[in-house]
Order: C-alpha cells, then sequence, then structure tokens
C-alpha cells in the first residue's frame, strides 16, 4: 500500500480519511505471463496499480498486425482507462508480459468514492490530465519524428525498458519493423 500511497501522492496528495477509504477499495491480484486482463469488446471493470510485472496495451489493426499503444509495469497505473471511465466495450487489449501482481479498484468503488470525496475527484481528474498531456506529446513524437530520434526519446525517458521489455514489443510501440529497431539498437551509442 505505500507503493500506491507514493504513486498518488506524487500526483496530489490526499488527506487521511479520504486516502484511508481509497485504500480500503483496492484488491491484490496476480495473473501470470501472457494473460488477457481486458479484451477487445470487454468493458473495464477495474483499474489496476501494479505491484510487479509489465503489462502492455494494444490494438490489432485490420491488417492483423499488433500495435502496442502503452506499457505499464512496477509503480504505474494500469488497465483500459477509456473503456473504464465511459463503461463501453474496449477497442484494445490488456495482457501481462511477465508474471504480474497488482492490486485493482472496481468501477463501482471509484465512482462512489468519487461521489463522496472531492478530493478524489479532484485526485482523479488531476490523473487523467496528466495522462492525456502524455499522449498528447506520445501523438506529437509518432507524428513528427523519425526512426532514430523515436528510439532515443524512448531511451532518454525510459532507459530501463530494454531490460524489461522484449525488443519486439517496444519496436510495435514505436512503430518500427523489429529489424529497424534491431538497427538502432546496435547502432546507437547508449
Amino acid at each position: 500500500m505505500e507503493a500506491l500511497r507514493r504513486a498518488i501522492e506524487a500526483v496530489m496528495p490526499l488527506p487521511g480519511e479520504e486516502w484511508e477509504a481509497l485504500a480500503a477499495c483496492w484488491q491484490p491480484v496476480s495473473y501470470k505471463r501472457k494473460t488477457v486482463i481486458t479484451a477487445a469488446g470487454e468493458t473495464e471493470r477495474y483499474v489496476y496499480f501494479v505491484l510487479d510485472g509489465v503489462q502492455r496495451a494494444f490494438c490489432i489493426a485490420d491488417n492483423q498486425r499488433e500495435a502496442t499503444l502503452v506499457f505499464s509495469y512496477t509503480g504505474s497505473f494500469s488497465g483500459i482507462i477509456d473503456s473504464f471511465f465511459l463503461q463501453q466495450p474496449s477497442r484494445y487489449y490488456l495482457e501481462t508480459l511477465t508474471q504480474s501482481s497488482l492490486l485493482r479498484i472496481s468501477f463501482a468503488d471509484m465512482q462512489r468514492l468519487m461521489q463522496q470525496y472531492p478530493q478524489i475527484l479532484a485526485w482523479v481528474q488531476r490523473s487523467t490530465m496528466l495522462t492525456l498531456a502524455g499522449v498528447m506529446e506520445r501523438h506529437i513524437e509518432m507524428l513528427t519524428l523519425n526512426a532514430e530520434q523515436k528510439f532515443r526519446r524512448l531511451l532518454a525517458r525510459s532507459p530501463h525498458v530494454l531490460q524489461l521489455i522484449p525488443h519486439k514489443y517496444l519496436a510495435s510501440y514505436l512503430g518500427l519493423d523489429p529489424a529497424t529497431f534491431s538497427k538502432l539498437l546496435g547502432g546507437i551509442r547508449l
């Protein structure tokens, strides 16, 4: 719970009563490697906090090619957030890449807490805005940077992912062919 509290307070500290009410709603869950937690077409019922492991959200294009959208790993939040808050079927998949231990909170509990505690609602709103800012930054990178620039930006932001995440998924995340990713990995001094 301390890791969860640190992650929440990094966005916005919550007063004691709000923290206690929020903390009481998170339940531990574990998944084996390569488990689909949420499939396209399902409605996301939970938001997760990753205690250990690596997950990815991805979609499958019309040509059956997978496109990795985002990774989550120890100390981060996870889930198909648009499906969760809109309670609409997901267009994406959430799967574990490794054995994963997570905490999760249900939609019903989150809704109740946001209605009961204005500070929790404010925390959710600020977290959502920070997430949206990150998505917009990534969108700009995908549209404006070449392969090497995308690769360098990823390593500047998250150098640890080279050891955590299989390279084929990193290539997919960057919108690169795996061969191009390997060439960049071998040709760029880190």
